[in-house]
């Protein structure tokens, strides 16, 4: 999978279709939130950029994972939530647009934070032979892959907005189906790291993503948001673009073992995202 043309050319320009599809769904007004009611904004992105990969890091120790899978955890934990984050906050009926407007914001910040958090992870679970990760390639290509598409979105929305609406969902489902793919292929590349280490990656997936739904919606206790805000939060914290954790471990790092951990995330996130949906219908 590492070398292959699939994983070094079609992946990144699927990723960079989806980012231009999530571009396509946003607006000024959405960046404009920050300004409006800049506190929400600021303290998801604090639960997202540092709470998060702080919680993997801790995570990765408790449960004594495989170098592999410790680095696998911090990359998904260092990327930005994606368009799921939003669909599940408009099931849940809580802040859509703070939730639109925490991936807008995320999703550019996350090209100087994420490179960051993968070479401290680096640094801090890999092996000698494997310090080959370049800060600056994967910060030239998270900035070509994922935030040049999502500003071209951004343009066309401003000035084509009824056609971009049109076009948007094409793009939500290729996400959806790119991240199925990128697992299934996983699964089969990677089936003896899953066979013999599933119960450690899955227990440390799942009570990631549990613990950070939790640490979002603590942190909107804590400062005395409403219930929809604290909500939004919870999920915005705990679900990760897991198809661009698994673009970076394959195609930047060529490491299909890397992404093992975002795959199985991938699949568990929406394990504490439903808890969190039915919890909030039962309480409305």
């Amino acid at each position: 999978m590492t070398e292959s043309y699939l994983t070094q050319y079609i992946a990144p320009l699927v990723l960079a279709f989806i980012m231009f599809g999530m571009g396509l769904s946003l607006t000024r007004n959405d960046f404009q939130q920050l300004w409006r009611a800049p506190l929400p904004i600021v303290v998801g992105l604090f639960g997202q950029m540092m709470l998060l990969p702080a919680l993997a890091y801790a995570l990765a120790i408790m449960f004594d994972l495989a170098p592999n899978l410790a680095i696998g955890i911090m990359i998904l934990a260092a990327c930005p939530g994606g368009t799921s984050s939003n669909i599940i906050s408009q099931l849940a009926r809580a802040n859509l647009a703070l939730s639109v407007s925490l991936t807008a914001i995320s999703s550019l910040i996350c090209v100087l934070t994420t490179p960051l958090i993968i070479q401290f992870a680096i640094m801090q679970f890999g092996q000698q032979e494997e310090q080959s990760f370049s800060l600056l390639t994967t910060t030239l290509g998270l900035i070509f892959i994922t935030l040049i598409p999502v500003i071209i979105g951004i343009i066309i929305r401003h000035y084509f907005a009824e056609k971009a609406l049109r076009c948007e969902p094409f793009f939500r489902h290729l996400a959806s189906a790119f991240l199925l793919l990128m697992i299934v292929a996983i699964v089969i590349q990677e089936r003896d790291t899953l066979t013999s280490s599933f119960a450690a990656v899955f227990s440390s997936a799942l009570t990631l993503n549990l613990l950070a739904i939790m640490t979002g919606i603590g942190l909107g206790l804590l400062f005395k948001f409403t219930p929809r805000d604290s909500i939004t939060l919870g999920i915005e914290v705990g679900v990760q673009n897991s198809a661009m954790a698994i673009l970076i471990a394959i195609t930047f790092l060529q490491r299909a073992d890397y992404a093992v951990a975002p795959g199985v995330y991938g699949v568990t996130m929406y394990i504490g995202a439903l808890l969190l949906v039915l919890l909030a219908k039962k309480y409305r």
